[in-house]
């Protein structure tokens, strides 16, 4: 059986995640059990959701345990199997952590997925056609439903929710409108992906010049927001929705590392009828089958489009994954372990 290497969470975070929260350790990979299969890791995915398991606080799911690997998406091969439903050299995504090699019960329900890379390629996963595609897609569809001409804004509008999300807006016949950080990203989110217009939050970062921004790009108001930030911004947008709009509440970025700002204008909630919903994709498995056929046949057939910074070797997912809280990713963030 294969050395392994970890990165296990040593310690929490005070205020900021650190690389020193981290340790990367080396282990002896333990021989199969019947049922079990041994996957070697080509892609690791990093996602913000990974910060708030850092605390040991509340939230919607547990905490994540010190002194274990860091939780994480991966994607790889089968390298030994011991369960007749997987043999060697499936692809295969699962939740194999920050490390190189994995051992799954083959019986845990989504615990292991075979995949197909005849028409995308296998990062793609972990990415457009994986958790953060689905995240997208229900939250677009189920939360926001845009309708023909409406205008969706979508916040970290070049991630690879965000990215996504605007994407499949402007399928459906909506105008989408992304918020993102610097030029660079603008411009990809509005020539690359398509959205009708990009506001760069860096370049009007006051509530005030913010605002007459997104008045600009959204004259006739806001019907849906996809939230993945938090703070001001939020603020900013419920301004400008319309009634009746709907809100899809998918991340808060700006608050992982303990920042706190409340909510300036929650009469605005009962004014103009909003829903707001927050939601966690993995609670409705039941829809993953019909995104993920939508999400792959857009991307397989150039309709969908999305980009990878891509960090070298297990040891680069703390400084990588600090970086994507940062807003220092541009696309997916992903740690290549081959």
């Amino acid at each position: 059986m294969p050395r392994n290497q970890q990165i296990l969470l040593d310690n929490r975070p005070q205020v900021e995640a650190t690389a020193s929260n981290f340790k990367l350790v080396s282990t002896d990979t333990p021989a199969l059990q019947e049922g079990q299969v041994l996957v070697r890791h080509h892609y690791l995915s990093l996602d913000p959701y990974m910060r708030g398991r850092m605390n040991e606080g509340k939230s919607y799911a547990a905490a994540q345990a010190l002194g274990e690997v860091m939780i994480g998406g991966t994607v790889g091969e089968v390298v030994e199997s011991r369960h007749a439903k997987f043999a060697v050299g499936d692809p295969v995504v699962g939740m194999g952590g920050w490390q190189e090699y994995s051992v799954v019960n083959g019986d845990e329900p989504v615990a292991l997925r075979k995949v197909s890379t005849q028409h995308i390629p296998l990062q793609a996963c972990l990415g457009a056609v994986g958790m953060p595609g689905v995240t997208g897609w229900y939250g677009l569809t189920k939360i926001c439903e845009p309708k023909p001409g409406e205008t969706v804004v979508i916040s970290a509008a070049s991630g690879s929710v965000g990215g996504v999300v605007g994407q499949l807006a402007k399928a459906r016949g909506a105008r989408a409108v992304g918020i993102a950080g610097g030029p660079d990203k603008c411009q990809y989110v509005v020539e690359e992906l398509g959205f009708d217009a990009c506001i760069d939050y860096k370049q009007h970062s006051d509530p005030k010049a913010f605002g007459k921004a997104l008045k600009e790009v959204c004259p006739n108001g806001i019907d849906s927001y996809f939230e993945n930030v938090g703070g001001w911004i939020t603020d900013a947008v419920l301004l400008r929705t319309n009634a009746f709009a709907r809100v899809a509440v998918c991340g808060m970025i700006s608050r992982y590392d303990g920042a706190s700002s409340p909510l300036e204008s929650p009469a605005l909630i009962l004014v103009n009828r909003l829903k707001i919903q927050g939601f966690i994709v993995s609670e409705h498995m039941e829809i993953w089958p019909e995104a993920l056929k939508e999400l792959g046949n857009l991307l397989a057939t150039g309709k969908l489009k999305a980009r990878e910074s891509v960090a070298q070797g297990l040891a680069a997912a703390p400084e990588a994954f600090l970086g994507l809280l940062k807003g220092k990713n541009f696309g997916k963030q992903l740690v290549k372990l081959v």
